[in-house]
């Protein structure tokens, strides 16, 4: 089994869009201003921005395009589409879990891999794959950014491999088998 030395992983996490905006209750990781400086609020460990209703009355005011809902049949796409996606880049798929309103990835690489690439293309692959299926081109499907979190150890691994295991009434959760058995 390949281990950390072998490879850099990361767990990947992104939106659907208009799911979770800016001010939200469950707090964000959007950039906001403190104490006169932009900070990005999404170090593990670390407090969210909190709760601000005029914050999220604006945001949804502002958005064009329908709040995106995943269901079951749309994370089986998802699903093929990101072990094609892994498959053609030669990366590693250690663990998925697709629901309603965001998506967390664990994936692995060699080391000269910028990490904004695996949310790049499979964003941009998986969108193609349910506008295929929906027959919609152009839909919105995800929120602009997402979060890249650098897991150094194989604990990390694990440690991140069981978050995504445990989220809340995942529409489809996955690992791989040599993940799960350590």
């Amino acid at each position: 089994m390949a281990s950390h030395l072998d490879h850099h992983y990361w767990l990947v996490t992104w939106t659907t869009f208009g799911s979770w905006l800016p001010g939200d209750r469950r707090g964000s990781t959007s950039p906001v201003w403190i104490g006169g400086r932009r900070a990005r609020l999404n170090t593990p460990s670390t407090p969210a921005a909190p709760q601000i209703p005029p914050l999220q009355r604006w945001a949804t005011r502002q958005r064009r395009d329908p709040e995106i809902h995943l269901t079951s049949e749309d994370a089986e796409v998802l699903i093929g589409q990101f072990r094609e996606t892994v498959a053609v880049r030669g990366w590693l798929l250690v663990s998925v879990a697709i629901m309603h309103n965001h998506v967390h990835l664990i994936v692995g690489a060699d080391g000269t891999l910028d990490p904004s690439d695996f949310l790049r293309d499979f964003k941009r692959y998986g969108s193609r794959a349910l506008n295929v299926r929906d027959r919609t081109p152009g839909r919105r499907w995800w929120t602009k950014s997402g979060s890249r979190r650098r897991l150094r150890t194989d604990a990390n691994v694990l440690a991140a491999v069981a978050y995504a295991r445990d989220q809340y009434e995942p529409l489809l959760a996955w690992a791989d088998a040599e993940w799960t058995s350590r």
